[in-house]
């Protein structure tokens, strides 16, 4: 098996050597040129090779046909295929192969320096010589050098593999020849004792059978093609294509030799479909092959694998010990992209696991956050690592709004982020900034605009972004989509999730728990308490969910406690979860929602006067945070208690002043909730008002008109205890007004409503 050589890489080279004959006119210079230099160059991994279907590992004979036939050469009557093919078929023996390879040094300047090789090279035949140090002069000197290293057994296996590489384009050879007869071998033809034919089946077998399985792949093309998985799956982080599976196993059936870099390919692939054993396993037979060969050159990406590989199934403290290790060992090594990348990623595992972390920080390692930030952005720019300086950039913006700071600051890092992805070509990060900008649109309660920047992620750098943004940012779309009643739709992107994202496991974990997330607010807003509790019980059973998917599963089941009037366990729920946390490291907005859910769980006590102050400060955290939903939320707790204390006109006052506000945030349950606490400060109003008096008819027209809006609103989300708690409120109202039909109407729909519920149930 030939280390290097392929017989797609000899018909390349009499393409050349055509190019540098000037058969190939000015007009069809550049396609040719290109054609060749696509299957010469690496493969680019920004490149999207897996939706061209016709692209292959090497270069079948029926495509470099279909890129010549349509070029006219230099000589009249005959296009670059007919060429190509007659040049082909000169090589009509072993020995003619021979002669083709020492004849391509022709194409080649003489390296020779001075006047002689000046006047050699002008010596010469009218001839476009190449450069050696060009793609195709490197290209042809590499070839002339592998085919003299090729063992005798190498080299008739290349010819064998030649021959049966253009055997296909016999018929148009004798079309355009039709005096001349075509043989495999002119020495065959020439044979005077026996047949053609029983000579040719002595000497080269079956012909009929004879395939490229030994000579159509080199090693050197399976390196090619590993390196490019290797770069696609840790840019990516997917797993390796089923159909690359069925075409590895193939190129080991024929022989060739597997370079030690598959060992790695199947670490990352195992890695991610959550098979340990045999992750771990392949990971140490790559980096011992690899140390055999490159002393410790290597080490400390071995122990950087090992600590990330640990990490993902659980094992922080041996991932730590062995990112330390790693730390050590590449600033002995003075490794500074590797040293910048394991403390990039210890940053973010401290965030992540900040128990895990408290040796490190007590040591001084990293530092404060913004000490590690600091650090990483000055070595990013020291070390050209710019897409490290895009994701530090990001990690400072999402520190600031974690921390509650100014949001200016937020928007001037995502901007330098956004700017550096543009001026240095960093496009696998650009799909993570404008994640953080939906985000952070998302908490200015901008959700038009937060909404836009998902979809154009979704839609424009979902195939240049690695799978755990697309699929974090396809979730949260669809949370978003829930939050507007729009569930069939939520479910719909979900469901179009592709399965080979999927495969990977992390990946799979993330979308089952949100697509749990789903169905359990759904369940609750239809009342369906023992669905909702078996979904609570499945998403307990994960060991590995998200920061943010953990908090918003305890923030559901609350709700669900507060449906069953289970007050008690609610806010015993409510504080273990405080307990979890620490001040210094959890987010702002989780901190503001806690105080929300107490004000709440107080007000439906009956004791809304006790939650008074938690909700009062919580509303200020979320004003100096800017977190504008939690605030318009933290103010419906505060008008709550002024209802309770009997303030009512304080209270529309501050109802009325956010309303605007409350629907631009596009959150049907905040703006139902919402327009409920209005119509209830409404309510008290025209109860202080004189019977029959017209203001007290007014107040309660306008009552009646905000249940309508909260009604519609719940309705959206089918929230069946709130679409009853306003049809209630209205039959009390016509009750009011002395209209028992419309009030009997208004009970009847609430019958009906809880009777749909339970069949549905």
């Amino acid at each position: 098996m030939s280390r290097y050589l392929t017989p797609s890489k000899i018909a390349l080279l009499a393409l050349i050597s055509l190019y540098t004959d000037s058969f190939i006119p000015s007009a069809a210079t550049i396609p040719i040129l290109s054609f060749i230099v696509s299957y010469l160059l690496p493969i680019d991994s920004c490149q999207d090779i897996t939706s061209q279907s016709n692209f292959s590992l090497t270069l079948p004979i029926d495509s470099l046909r279909q890129s010549t036939i349509g070029h006219p050469s230099s000589i009249p009557g005959r296009t670059v295929w007919d060429l190509l093919l007659n040049y082909l078929w000169k090589i009509n023996s072993f020995d003619a192969l021979h002669l083709f390879f020492d004849d391509i040094s022709l194409l080649l300047e003489k390296s020779y320096e001075g006047q002689d090789a000046q006047e050699l090279n002008a010596s010469r035949p009218r001839r476009t010589l190449l450069s050696r140090s060009s793609p195709l002069g490197a290209f042809v000197r590499r070839s002339q050098v592998e085919f003299t290293r090729l063992q005798f057994h190498d080299g008739i296996t290349l010819w064998k593999g030649f021959i049966a590489y253009r055997s296909p384009t016999i018929a148009s050879w004798r079309r355009r020849h039709p005096g001349v007869s075509a043989s495999i071998d002119v020495n065959l033809q020439e044979e005077p004792i026996a047949p053609e034919k029983l000579v040719r089946n002595v000497v080269y077998g079956d012909f009929d059978s004879l395939s490229l399985k030994d000579a159509n792949i080199s090693t050197a093309d399976v390196e090619n093609l590993l390196e490019f998985q290797v770069d696609q799956m840790q840019k990516m982080g997917n797993r390796l294509p089923t159909e690359f599976k069925a075409q590895i196993q193939s190129i080991i059936h024929t022989g060739v030799t597997v370079p030690s870099l598959l060992h790695y390919v199947e670490f990352l692939d195992a890695w991610r479909a959550g098979d340990y054993l045999t992750s771990f396993d392949s990971l140490h037979r790559y980096f011992d092959y690899t140390m055999h060969h490159k002393d410790r050159t290597f080490y400390q990406y071995a122990l950087l694998n090992l600590a990330i590989l640990q990490a993902d199934f659980g094992c922080l403290s041996e991932a730590v010990v062995a990112m330390k290790e790693a730390i050590s060992t590449a600033r002995e090594n003075n490794d500074m992209g590797c040293l910048n990348y394991s403390l990039s990623w210890l940053y973010h595992f401290g965030k992540e696991h900040p128990k895990e972390m408290a040796e490190i920080q007590r040591k001084g390692v990293l530092g404060t956050e913004r000490e590690a930030l600091a650090f990483l952005k000055a070595k990013a720019k020291e070390s050209n690592m710019w897409s490290l300086l895009s994701t530090t950039l990001l990690s400072e913006a999402r520190l600031s709004l974690s921390d509650g700071e100014n949001v200016t600051l937020a928007f001037e890092n995502i901007t330098k982020a956004s700017h550096l992805n543009i001026v240095k070509d960093v496009v696998n990060a650009t799909g993570s900034q404008m994640a953080m900008q939906s985000s952070l649109f998302s908490r200015l309660g901008v959700s038009y605009q937060a909404t836009l920047y998902q979809d154009m992620f979704v839609e424009c750098y979902a195939g240049q972004s690695p799978a755990e943004d697309v699929m974090r940012c396809t979730c949260k779309s669809s949370m978003m989509l829930a939050l507007n009643g729009r569930y069939e739709d939520a479910l719909a992107r979900m469901e179009d999730v592709g399965q080979e994202a999927l495969r990977t496991l992390k990946h799979y974990h993330y979308w089952a728990a949100s697509l749990g997330l789903l169905k359990l607010q759904n369940h609750l807003h239809r009342d369906h308490l023992i669905a909702a509790d078996q979904v609570l019980s499945q998403l307990r059973a994960s060991q590995q969910l998200e920061s943010d998917v953990s908090f918003t599963m305890s923030t559901l089941e609350i709700d669900l406690h507060l449906r069953r009037c289970d007050y008690s366990t609610a806010m015993d729920l409510l504080e273990n979860l405080v307990t979890g946390m620490d001040d210094g490291e959890t987010d702002i907005l989780q901190r503001v929602k806690i105080m929300i859910l107490k004000a709440q769980i107080y007000d439906k006590s009956g004791i809304a006067q006790k939650g008074f102050s938690v909700a009062l400060r919580a509303a200020s955290l979320a004003h100096k945070a800017k977190i504008l939903p939690a605030l318009w939320e933290a103010i419906g707790a505060i008008s709550r208690v002024l209802i309770s204390m009997k303030e009512f006109e304080a209270a529309v006052r501050l109802m009325e002043s956010i309303m605007p506000q409350v629907l631009e945030c596009e959150n049907c349950n905040l703006a139902a909730q919402s327009f409920s606490h209005l119509a209830d400060a409404l309510m008290g109003l025209a109860g202080d008002a004189n019977a029959e008096s017209l203001q007290r008819k007014e107040r309660l027209t306008k009552a009646l008109e905000q249940i309508d809006r909260s009604f519609d609103e719940f309705s959206r989300i089918e929230d069946v205890r709130g679409q009853c708690e306003m049809m209630a409120k209205r039959a009390t109202i016509m009750h009011l007004n002395g209209d028992p039909v419309l009030a009997n109407d208004c009970a009847a729909k609430y019958l009906d409503i809880r009777k749909a519920a339970k069949e549905l149930n």
